[in-house]
């Protein structure tokens, strides 16, 4: 791998300008990442992936993208069918674990038929978040379950089918969102519960999880662990909870560098994120300004980040040789039953 920068961007638009194409260059991130407004037709976001690639001359630069399903999916219909919510499917395992798990591991399976054949090699799933009484919707029905043995369960079989169909998981929010009483787009939430408290349910589908190659952290304040700052810029929390707690050791990205719930301007916020020990920031909606302020203070990637990166892209496998139709038809027939 190429020298790169510990950053994931976005892009403006659907296609990318000669003025972005030249920052990336510049910059080289390490990898991209997809939303709404870059998606128009299924031809054009492959060719998008392709020109992203294009800019930093890496082939193998991780693009991700959001599709859970529910209300978090970027590609939507007529491009790709509406998907179940998490919630939804973790209705099924409750009704019929089994079929439940078997749905999870279709769905991702599916997702890896969409999306591989367009670039996108990462999707930002599964959600390990298990939501408490008092918890805002931002997190909801996405959540597989209310008990971290549902989400951890939900959560091995979405990651097995997305690494099955070529494509790699990120877990998220680590070490834990389901708390949070606020939308953290747009506020900082704090979170009151004990350390206990929180290794016997936020923690406890994370690790169970520990294993996987990347996971996106949480802006959340868990005063118990460390009053000041979310977990997201807290030493304490990604050096004692997530690393040594949870066992991550996989590359841990920032949740959105945009997002409200994170303070100081961008430079300032993209180096607390580095400086706590995040291998990489996640800056999504590509606003050059933000985003040159976010590359003024993101060193190339080395050591322990560096390791994880390479282990990344190592981890990618080619596609099982499962037939699509017949898993769309399986996984019709199982959230009909539902």
């Amino acid at each position: 791998m190429s020298e790169s920068a510990a950053v994931i961007f976005g892009c403006s638009g659907p296609v990318i300008t000669a003025d972005e194409q030249a920052f990336y260059r510049d910059v080289r991130p390490w990898g991209f990442i997809l939303f709404g407004r870059n998606i128009v037709s299924l031809d054009q976001v492959a060719e998008l992936t392709a020109s992203l690639r294009d800019s930093i001359g890496r082939p193998d630069a991780p693009v991700l993208i959001d599709q859970e399903g529910g209300r978090v999916q970027r590609f939507k219909p007529p491009l790709v069918p509406q998907y179940p919510s998490g919630a939804d499917l973790g209705g099924l395992y409750l009704a019929d674990k089994e079929a439940g798990l078997r749905a999870a591991w279709i769905l991702s399976r599916l997702h890896a038929f969409d999306l591989l054949k367009l670039g996108i090699t990462v999707n930002c799933l599964p959600v390990l978040d298990v939501p408490a009484p008092g918890g805002h919707e931002v997190i909801g029905s996405r959540a597989y379950g209310m008990t971290p043995e549902v989400v951890a369960d939900m959560g091995q079989a979405a990651c097995a089918g997305l690494k099955a169909g070529g494509m790699l998981p990120v877990i998220k929010h680590i070490p834990g969102h389901g708390r949070a009483d606020v939308d953290t787009h747009f506020q900082l939430p704090t979170v009151a519960a004990s350390r206990t408290e929180l290794q016997d349910r936020d923690f406890a589908p994370f690790k169970a999880l520990a294993g996987e190659a990347m996971a996106m952290s949480a802006h959340v304040v868990f005063s118990d662990i460390d009053p000041d700052n979310p977990a997201t810029t807290s030493k304490t929390v990604i050096e004692d909870v997530i690393r040594d707690e949870i066992g991550f050791d996989g590359l841990l990205m920032s949740d959105d560098v945009s997002m409200n719930a994170l303070s100081g301007d961008f430079a300032v916020r993209a180096g607390a994120i580095l400086g706590a020990g995040c291998d990489v920031s996640l800056h999504c909606n590509g606003v050059r300004a933000e985003m040159e302020a976010v590359a003024s203070v993101t060193p190339l990637l080395s050591g322990d980040a560096l390791r994880r990166a390479k282990a990344v892209l190592a981890a990618f496998q080619s596609p099982d040789d499962s037939d699509e139709a017949a898993l769309r038809d399986e996984f019709a027939g199982l959230m009909a039953a539902s």
